[in-house]
């Protein structure tokens, strides 16, 4: 009878540890992540929404094997009250590990809104290309609503002067920066938010520009022009300083600033080179009819160019001109005499 009772005991220790190990099997098993997939899934976590609730629709979906075995490890990792609510996007092959990572880092699905980059030296009327060809947006609608814009109080916007002449009335104050909106964002809060990047801009300069600005004797309209044209005719980084020289120098001695931008700047589109017809286009944006500076800005200027603007380099220049090597570097010049030579050297330079 004892020996019975032995072999009996034995048999059940065996058929538990035979368990045990299917059972730790089965565990191990269903913890492997699925066959890995391109295949991207949207997995929903609403708000209070329990472990077991995502857990059924993580395997529903194909992401794990086992919504009761993921439940269980949960447990057993102590996760799951950090999870984020929202909606995700996972692809079959992530351990359960990589999974819990995802939902504790909140990594959901961005809601897919505007992004726009506003390169250095733009227009207004390319911005609004751009976000026509991007976004869809009203070209003639955005264009009326530059027009129309009156910035807010101590902003640089406030301070466009009311002049008929002026083409684009923001021309210079949508500053050149990558900017993300909500889908659904009106033209009008783009718009501003543009101006406003530029007031923040306009803090990162020294704090003596004001009083600079003003023994120059320069509005701050006016020195974003002169900004403009620097952007516009400067690719070397350390010519800006330089090229603000010249044409500050020019401004005090009353010589025409002669800027081919400003011709270009007629056309919708630039031309790959400018005629002499070109040049006496009656524009008050000629510079080569008229002195001074135009109405307003011909681009949106980047930070440095403003800077430039306000600090040029203090040199004798009046003249400078484009390298033709390629280089597209410039020249430059404190006599007439001298800048025909330039001419000439550059001529020399330029390539087959």
């Amino acid at each position: 009878m004892k020996r019975v009772w032995v072999w009996g005991t034995i048999g059940i220790v065996a058929i538990m540890a035979g368990a045990g190990t299917g059972l730790g099997w089965y565990v191990t098993r269903s913890l492997q992540p699925m066959p890995a997939s391109e295949t991207e899934q949207r997995i929903s976590l609403p708000p209070g929404a329990g472990t077991g609730q995502l857990a059924a629709e993580l395997e529903s979906k194909g992401i794990i094997r086992s919504a009761r075995v993921f439940t269980w490890y949960l447990k057993y990792k102590q996760e799951g009250g950090r999870f984020q609510a929202g909606e995700y996007a996972m692809k079959p092959g992530l351990s359960p590990d990589v999974i819990i990572e995802h939902l504790n880092q909140g990594d959901t699905v961005k809601e897919a809104g505007i992004r726009l980059t506003v390169p250095e030296g733009f227009t207004v009327r390319q911005i609004a290309e751009k976000l026509q060809q991007q976004e869809g947006v009203d070209l003639q609608q955005f264009t009326n609503l530059v027009q129309s814009f009156k910035g807010a109080e101590g902003s640089a916007a406030a301070q466009i002067p009311a002049d008929a002449s002026l083409r684009s009335r923001l021309e210079g104050y949508l500053f050149p920066e990558t900017y993300e909106w909500k889908k659904g964002t009106s033209p009008q809060e783009m718009i501003e938010t543009m101006t406003q990047e530029l007031d923040k801009k306009l803090g990162q300069l020294p704090q003596d520009w004001k009083q600079t600005l003003a023994q120059r004797g320069l509005t701050v309209h006016q020195m974003l022009t002169l900004a403009s044209l620097i952007e516009r005719e400067v690719v070397v980084e350390d010519e800006r300083a330089l090229v603000s020289g010249v044409i500050h120098n020019r401004l005090k001695q009353g010589m025409p600033l002669q800027i081919d931008a400003t011709v270009q700047y007629l056309f919708d589109k630039p031309k790959e080179r400018l005629f002499e017809k070109d040049l006496q286009i009656q524009s008050p944006y000629n510079t080569y009819l008229n002195k001074g500076l135009p109405p307003g800005p011909i681009a949106s200027p980047s930070l440095a160019s403003i800077k430039a603007a306000i600090y040029p380099a203090d040199t004798k220049y009046l003249f400078y001109v484009t390298k033709k090597d390629g280089s597209k570097a410039h020249l430059f010049a404190e006599t007439f005499e001298q800048h025909k030579k330039n001419i000439a050297e550059s001529a020399k330079s330029a390539k087959p």
